[in-house]
């Protein structure tokens, strides 16, 4: 079997980084190519010792000349939609972990995949972890009236809430079929009561010393539910960006999160 041809936006990022080691260590896959801003050199050196891949500032000319078959993104949102713009005019599928692009930006990226024959795995999370936390707070909002989620990163994690949040708070009002209540008693205006999405209030926490968490909690008359995710390293993302890689052959157009690739949708 040929290996999957995949490059890597945003390689120089402790992201980037874990999907470099990641995709070079996996059989079915192969780097062959790497493109950030901060460059150093005009080369990546292969972290098995094999050799080594071109490292560029400009994605236009690397896809144009090492052909990937996938383009791996954990850029910024404002690069985000340049490169997912750029790959699909290449016809090259994008797997992209970047959050906050904006719902009209994520429907151009879907046209232009279609228009093109190209497919686009987007997720705001790719721990498989937290994929089964979402669907089973999904299953549970069916059955629990208020509903709050507490998520805690890292300090330098630049937005807020956390992408993962708000889509676990959409997902389950969706299931639900209406908005969550809101506690009568309380003040929704008060900042201490969370940003309100869809009835849940979202809780950020901004630690050092933290890397990725994130807590759902259901309450009804006389019983609580609480589901809880832990990320402790950023390994735990690269059994999905791997997922999502050998994949996004399958689609054309956008997908968003991997629960479609999970079969949980």
């Amino acid at each position: 079997m040929t290996p999957i041809k995949v490059a890597v936006y945003g390689a120089l990022g402790k992201v980037g980084r874990e999907v470099v080691n990641a995709v070079c260590r996996d059989p079915e896959t192969k780097l062959v190519g790497a493109v950030d801003i901060n460059l150093t050199q005009d080369s990546l050196l292969l972290p098995d010792g094999s050799g080594k891949v071109p490292l560029t500032s400009d994605l236009n000319a690397l896809l144009a000349s090492q052909k990937p078959d996938v383009l791996v993104d954990f850029s910024l949102a404002k690069a985000a939609v340049n490169a997912a713009r750029t790959a699909i005019k290449h016809k090259v599928h994008l797997v992209s972990g970047t959050t906050g692009l904006s719902q009209a930006e994520l429907d151009e990226i879907d046209r232009l995949a279609k228009e093109n024959g190209v497919g686009v795995v987007s997720a705001s999370n790719f721990a498989l972890g937290a994929v089964v936390m979402m669907h089973l707070a999904k299953i549970a909002a069916k059955y629990f009236d208020y509903a709050e989620i507490i998520e805690l990163h890292h300090h330098l994690k630049a937005d807020a809430p956390s992408g993962t949040a708000l889509t676990t708070a959409r997902s389950m009002a969706k299931a639900r079929g209406r908005p969550f209540l809101v506690p009568s008693d309380k003040d929704t205006t008060l900042k201490s009561r969370g940003e309100q999405v869809e009835g849940v209030a979202l809780h950020s926490v901004r630690l050092p010393g933290l890397l990725a968490h994130q807590e759902v909690l259901f309450g009804i008359a006389g019983q609580t539910l609480s589901i809880r995710h832990d990320t402790i390293s950023r390994e735990c993302y690269m059994p999905g960006v791997l997922l999502a890689v050998k994949q996004v052959h399958n689609y054309k157009g956008l997908v968003l999160g991997l629960a479609p690739l999970l079969g949980l949708e």
